[in-house]
């Protein structure tokens, strides 16, 4: 993982052109996928664009944000064109795709107008913050046929292929439980997920995985059955909850979520003759080597896999979309489309059938003023 400072892989001079002959929607191109991005968030900076500009499938462009300075050092630091704003970015015709990591409340706005400039979408999570806005763009996107992708980086570790096999060779016996957890300490008073008008909350931020982490091993027609959220009494705010689910053959999933936790990012799947934990499920490192868990009445099993590198492969996955060039038509797309919108739904889901626990003023008060505590990064 880079780091600031790091040179970028390629010595490149602002709004300078590499090889490669980018294509328009549905032709595909030659060459590394020329993205932009719009945004100079913090996941942008710590993981995603160090990663880009590492990757040869994708060459880093041209960055833009709301500060002309920051947006200058972004520049300087990835080696690309510091663009004055989102719609000069847009307008670029050597730009294929962008990368958006604004507030959640502007990741739809901003994916639309994308789209409608022509570009493929690769968004950070979530796509939206209802089904509606997901839908939206989803529709859009077919139509003008361009990849659309949301950032879930941990759906592109082979981790989770390995514990579906596991499950689906019947090593669990039949499982009737799913336990999954994303949850993480207070934040700094000033973070934004702290902020209700920007898609803040614990559900959007980090419960989301928990459910993503359902629809990847139970498949679709998942149902909410009940959930519970812990909400600021002064706004509302989410600050964590549970939600409890089922899925068409009624095996029940558990997702827990929060920021008010030690960290925690795990799932077990539990069946009848064992059960299979998977303990660093969502932000492992690059160089991480997981360990999952498999554990009988009498026996332990634990299998050491490979490092991976979560974020590369959401990259190459969706500059190899891009060349394919049949995003509108294509298979992998509309069930990419498909399991976003779903996400979403689940999230409706969750808020309608949510109740709220108030937590006090005070309460709120002092847990937005601890100490930030670092956390594994995603």
């Amino acid at each position: 993982m880079s780091t600031a400072g790091t040179a970028p892989r390629r010595p490149a001079t602002p709004g300078t052109a590499t090889p490669g002959t980018p294509g328009t929607a549905g032709t595909p191109g030659t060459g590394p996928v020329r993205i932009g991005a719009l945004g100079t968030s913090s996941i942008a900076a710590r993981r995603v664009l160090p990663t880009a500009v590492a990757t040869p499938e994708v060459d880093l462009v041209a960055v833009a944000g709301r500060s002309a300075r920051k947006t200058a050092g972004f520049a300087e630091r990835f080696g690309c064109a510091a663009e004055t704003d989102f719609t000069a970015l847009l307008a670029r015709p050597d730009i294929e795709a962008v990368y958006i990591s604004t507030p959640t409340a502007l990741h739809h706005v901003w994916a639309r107008r994308a789209l409608l400039a022509g570009k493929h979408v690769l968004v950070e999570k979530p796509i939206g913050v209802n089904a509606h806005e997901a839908r939206e763009l989803a529709d859009l996107a077919e139509a003008r046929g361009l990849v659309l992708r949301e950032n879930f980086m941990f759906l592109h570790h082979p981790q989770h292929t390995y514990a579906a096999d596991l499950f689906r060779q019947g090593r669990l016996g039949r499982v009737t439980t799913l336990q999954a957890a994303f949850c993480i300490p207070p934040l700094p008073a000033d973070d934004i997920r702290y902020t209700p008008g920007m898609g803040g909350g614990a559900l959007l931020d980090v419960g989301v995985y928990p459910l993503r982490a359902a629809q990847l091993l139970l498949g679709t027609g998942l149902r909410v059955l009940s959930a519970v959220l812990r909400v600021r009494e002064e706004d509302g705010l989410d600050l964590s909850g549970q939600a409890l689910l089922a899925s068409p053959d009624g095996v029940l999933a558990e997702a827990t979520f929060g920021f008010e936790h030690a960290y925690a990012s795990t799932y077990t799947l539990w069946g009848d003759r064992a059960r299979l934990t998977v303990p660093r499920a969502f932000t492992p490192p690059p160089a991480f080597q997981p360990v999952l868990v498999l554990e009988e009445q009498d026996h332990e099993e634990r299998f050491t896999l490979p490092a991976a590198d979560q974020l590369r492969g959401c990259l190459t996955s969706f500059a190899a979309a891009v060349r394919r060039g049949d995003a509108g038509s294509g298979a992998a797309e509309a069930a990419a489309r498909e399991s976003a919108v779903a996400g979403m739904e689940l999230v409706d889901a969750v808020q309608k059938e949510a109740v709220r626990v108030p937590v006090s003023q005070d309460a709120g008060r002092e847990e937005r003023n601890r100490p930030a505590v670092t956390v594994p990064s995603n």
